[in-house]
């Protein structure tokens, strides 16, 4: 079995079970915000619960300013000191809303604007 290598990039956010849901959060809303694509990532169930609460305290910074947004999970290979694990795999896809000044901003990939 190889590693997925498809998300150990940089902009690959790493969450553990001591991770601060809220410190999180803010990287999701300024990642999002200055249109980075964000990926994350949390091996381990306290992880994977850090990650999701990090997700939905975002939603609450993003949909006054009319960015909506959405997670696909997905399992990932990897290696942490040289054994294999399972992460879960967070994608974030933003969408701007209409009324807002990027309206005709769509990442969820439908051609239009919402």
């Amino acid at each position: 079995m190889q590693p997925n290598e498809q998300y150990s990039g940089l902009s690959c956010l790493k969450v553990s079970s001591k991770s601060s849901p809220a410190s999180v959060a803010g990287a999701i809303a300024g990642m999002v915000k200055d249109g980075v694509p964000v990926e994350m990532q949390a091996v381990g169930a306290g992880a994977v619960n850090q990650a999701i609460k990090a997700i939905a305290i975002s939603r609450g910074f993003l949909s006054p300013v009319g960015i909506e947004i959405a997670c696909v999970p997905s399992f990932a290979d990897i290696i942490i000191d040289g054994e294999y694990r399972t992460a879960i795999h967070f994608s974030i896809k933003a969408q701007y809303l209409r009324g807002t000044a990027d309206a005709d901003f769509d990442v969820f990939g439908s051609g239009d604007a919402q």
